[in-house]
């Protein structure tokens, strides 16, 4: 499925502002004043290079407009720095755009447009944007090589992949195989219960950085059944808690399926008024546990308040 990626990204990467190179034509211009504090999570900027975006706002020496491409694997972990060894902090699902702003050493740097998040991916992970037709709504899709329940497949694509195809009869045909649109979804629907989609993930391994079956984090949870309704939110819990205003919150005694429960670097989805759903680090599983038991943890550890916040997204 990577095979056009590296031609696709050699064929276009003139599109892209690099670091000391001075495009034909390109516009200058000036910055005046200070450059103002930013999150480097979810506003691209390093030493050398910063997207363009943000040049209002903020300094760098050199600036570039980003190119828009696409995950062209099941997931692609999305890294603090280029290296193999470093942290993963996301993931990149099959479907989902990318900004591309640089492409160095096999390693490409921008940010995700699901959530914006910034990081480094390797160059495989990407190729040819698409316009999505569906999304994948079972924990997990086989993609076959023909229409037939009994073909191998070349992937198996997760939860929340997006894909763009033709429907002939009971399969999705897409550039790269076939899927039965049993497990899709069009592209634009909204799930009714988020929660739901939480607890199919129950007994997932958990993984930091990670927004599939095959490992996730709390916030990814909760990311991922809130985008099953239709709600985009950001990667990690505290961009959530922050995203969400006062207009949101929710008291104790009326907490309901599907709130948000916020806790010092933690999150999860109640699944009833007393149950709380969520990747936990402690059982390093997604796992559904008494709320209350989870709230005296965290008190035992000393936070004070041991909840940051109780939210109700709709």
């Amino acid at each position: 499925m990577t095979a056009n990626s590296g031609d696709y990204l050699a064929a276009n990467r003139v599109r892209m502002g690099r670091p000391g190179v001075a495009g034909h034509g390109r516009d200058r211009f000036g910055l005046t004043g200070t450059s103002q504090a930013f999150d480097p999570r979810t506003v691209a900027i390093r030493p050398d290079l910063a997207d363009i975006a943000v040049a209002g706002t903020h300094f760098a020496p050199h600036y570039a407009a980003p190119m828009m491409m696409s995950g062209v694997l099941p997931a692609a972990a999305m890294r603090a720095s280029p290296s193999l060894d470093a942290e993963q902090t996301s993931e990149l699902l099959f479907g989902e755009g990318f900004a591309l702003l640089d492409l160095t050493g096999g390693w490409a740097w921008g940010y995700s447009l699901a959530d914006h998040y910034v990081g480094y991916l390797a160059a495989e992970a990407l190729g040819a944007p698409i316009a999505p037709t569906h999304r994948v709504a079972m924990i997990e899709a086989m993609l076959h090589s023909a229409p037939d329940a009994a073909s191998g497949g070349p992937a198996v694509l997760p939860r929340g992949a997006l894909v763009m195809g033709q429907a002939e009869g009971e399969w999705l045909k897409t550039a790269h195989g076939y899927l039965p649109l049993a497990a899709l979804v069009e592209a634009g629907r909204a799930e009714d219960d988020p929660a739901a989609v939480a607890e199919s993930m129950a007994g997932t391994p958990y993984l930091w950085g990670g927004r599939t079956a095959n490992g996730i984090d709390c916030s990814g949870l909760v990311q991922l059944a809130w985008a099953s309704a239709g709600i985009r939110l950001p990667r990690d819990s505290d961009l959530q808690l922050a995203a969400l205003g006062a207009d949101k919150d929710v008291a104790p005694a009326d907490l309901a399926r599907g709130d948000l429960v916020f806790f010092p670097g933690h999150v999860g989805i109640m699944a009833d008024p007393g149950t709380l759903i969520h990747a936990s680090r402690r059982w390093m599983e997604v796992r559904t546990e008494p709320l209350a038991d989870v709230v005296a943890r965290f008190a035992e550890e000393g936070h004070q308040p041991p909840v940051s916040g109780m939210k109700r997204l709709r």
